[in-house]
């Protein structure tokens, strides 16, 4: 508990520590109705929340007895857990309380198309619909429909968890308020994460906590530094299933220049204001991401049949070549270049952090440090 009037905190224990700044970085819990508990407050032993490396490991633990599971949640989230369950044999459903599939990120059509190549690998997709009470063989559905299951994995319904700051008297909305500064209501309180919201915006994602977390660095040593908001890169990477969503899609302002191939399972979508691509989504095709990406980090202005080109270019027989400040990493904001001074994924990893994050980056990486060796050897 955070004490305002009196500058301090109450640990867990009962321990009272003074302080000048107070920096809240809380995780997100689940909202709505709560899975399903016993007397005593606990998960039923089917359900596993997905939010934390000890859900994760409480799933897996689980995983070698079990035949079939329920992914509750068709966002990123869900749609990568549904992947790796039905990877590991498991006969795999999906419920998503919206009209499609990625509704926060993609548009209904691109939605329809993920759900077609989800089906096509053995998901079952049941969309438009709420999961209402656990059965003593699985999840009951509000239009009455009863799926049978072992498992029920929640990656749906998560927001900040804001109880601290409510008892603290700090403004909240969705998240924790916070200017640019990263300051709540109360300068000497900072917040940064997945509990902040800046601009009206809680995006949930590793790339603007990273960002805050260097302001906040940067504040803390005394530097001026401030947090504008960050140009989100949202990257899916599961067998068989790749996305990209950068920038909001949905709520963009400016003209769509859009290709799409059900047939495929290709849909691709660009926003483009006075010549800048300002967001874009890429479903079943990420040929040209890195290009796209670069655009769009840079706000990059181009031609009038660019953006066409972009999206209907062919694959290259021979890649192009990646200038070494082209960022290959949208998590942890690495170049191509800090990528080429490195011998090995392994230092990769421990000296720039890139693969680190979502993974979508580690086929880059390697070929990036395949074309150097091969150069050196040439």
């Amino acid at each position: 508990a955070a004490g305002r009037q009196h500058e301090s905190v109450v640990g867990a224990a009962g321990a009272v520590g003074q302080l000048d700044l107070v920096v809240v970085a809380v995780d997100r819990g689940h909202r709505g109705a709560e899975p399903e508990v016993d007397a005593e407050g606990r998960l039923d032993d089917r359900v596993h929340a997905f939010r934390s490396l000890a859900d994760c490991e409480r799933l897996l633990a689980a995983v070698p007895d079990a035949t079939s599971a329920i992914v509750v949640g068709g966002g990123l989230l869900g749609l990568q857990v549904a992947r790796a369950l039905g990877i590991r044999g498991l006969r795999a459903e999906l419920v998503e309380v919206g009209e499609h599939v990625l509704r926060h990120q993609v548009d209904a059509q691109a939605g329809r198309i993920l759900a077609r190549s989800l089906e096509q690998l053995g998901t079952a997709v049941y969309t438009g619909v709420r999961a209402t009470r656990l059965t003593p063989t699985g999840l009951r559905l509000d239009n009455g429909y009863e799926l049978d299951a072992d498992l029920v994995v929640l990656t749906a319904g998560s927001r900040p968890r804001l109880s601290l700051a409510k008892q603290a008297g700090l403004e909240t909305r969705r998240g924790i308020v916070v200017d640019d500064g990263l300051a709540t209501s109360d300068p000497s309180v900072l917040a940064i994460g997945d509990c902040a919201e800046h601009g009206g915006r809680t995006p949930g994602l590793v790339p603007p906590a990273w960002e805050q977390a260097r302001v906040l660095g940067d504040r803390l040593a005394g530097l001026g530094s401030t947090y504008t908001g960050h140009r989100t890169v949202a990257r899916l990477r599961a067998t068989g299933l790749d996305v990209a969503v950068l920038g909001e899609p949905e709520t963009a302002q400016g003209e769509l220049v859009q290709v799409s191939n059900p047939i495929t399972g290709t849909h691709k979508r660009l926003v483009v204001d006075r010549g800048v691509i300002v967001a874009a989504t890429l479903v079943g095709d990420l040929s040209r991401v890195g290009y796209i990406t670069q655009a769009f980090d840079r706000g990059t202005v181009l031609g009038p049949t660019e953006p066409g080109e972009l999206l209907m270019a062919p694959r290259p027989s021979t890649p192009a070549t990646l200038p070494d400040d082209a960022e290959v990493c949208a998590c942890a904001g690495v170049s191509a270049g800090r990528i080429r001074a490195c011998a090995s994924i392994d230092e990769v990893r421990e000296t720039t952090r890139a693969t680190t994050g979502c993974g979508g980056c580690l086929s880059a990486c390697q070929n990036l440090l395949s074309s150097l060796v091969k150069g050196m050897t040439s």
